[in-house]
């Protein structure tokens, strides 16, 4: 999918502020006035994502195989990329998106083990039709911290055993390493203004002619 688009990606396990991170960015793009930005999720931005998302997170009395959630993950973004984010792109839009193929590669990949990571990378390829973030934050946190922060009643994933959660941050850990082109781990301890500062000089030294 070529396009002069900005595809941003914010990736992180359970409580590391990506929400707070994505809604930053977009503030500060859009009050720059220069290009139009879109601000999306996954999963569940979409009619039929909504269903999908209830299913996976919300729906505890269904048991859900590994493998089957893997592939209602990447239904939801083949359909997230035929409806919104392709069409954004298309346009020369900037894409902000909570979450992408990486998180499938680490919670289905690295922390289910479903199947090694370079397989699982294929598989996502394959449902985004070869589409690959320009840029991707990943906001890296002691998995117990994380969940700390969470309030109110945990969903699905969220109530996983704490090893689950620290298999993810390898998984994100190891994706860092690999794609350090791509990928820019943040310190996801710090303070909201402070990670959003972090990002923002990778954001303006990387992607500033696309800006």
């Amino acid at each position: 999918m070529k396009s002069n688009g900005l595809f941003i990606t914010v990736e992180g396990g359970e409580g590391t502020g990506k929400s707070t991170l994505v809604n930053s960015l977009y503030t500060y793009l859009t009050e720059r006035k220069e290009r139009f930005v879109v601000k999306t999720f996954e999963p569940g931005s979409s009619t039929l994502g909504k269903e999908i998302r209830n299913i996976l997170l919300h729906r505890k009395e269904l048991v859900i195989s590994g493998r089957s959630e893997l592939f209602l993950f990447l239904a939801d973004r083949a359909h997230h990329i035929e409806v919104l984010i392709g069409p954004a792109l298309r346009e020369d839009l900037i894409v902000i998106c909570d979450r992408f193929s990486d998180s499938s590669i680490a919670y289905q990949g690295a922390a289910r083990g479903i199947a090694d990571l370079d397989t699982l990378e294929e598989i996502c390829l394959f449902a985004t039709d070869g589409l690959v973030p320009d840029l991707t934050f990943y906001l890296d946190l002691d998995p117990k911290i994380g969940l700390a922060r969470i309030k109110g009643e945990k969903d699905r994933l969220e109530q996983e055993v704490i090893e689950f959660h620290e298999r993810v941050r390898e998984g994100y850990l190891e994706l860092s390493r690999k794609h350090n082109d791509r990928i820019y781990k943040l310190d996801a301890s710090k303070t909201p203004h402070e990670v959003f500062k972090q990002a923002l000089t990778i954001l303006e030294d990387k992607c500033s002619e696309l800006l």
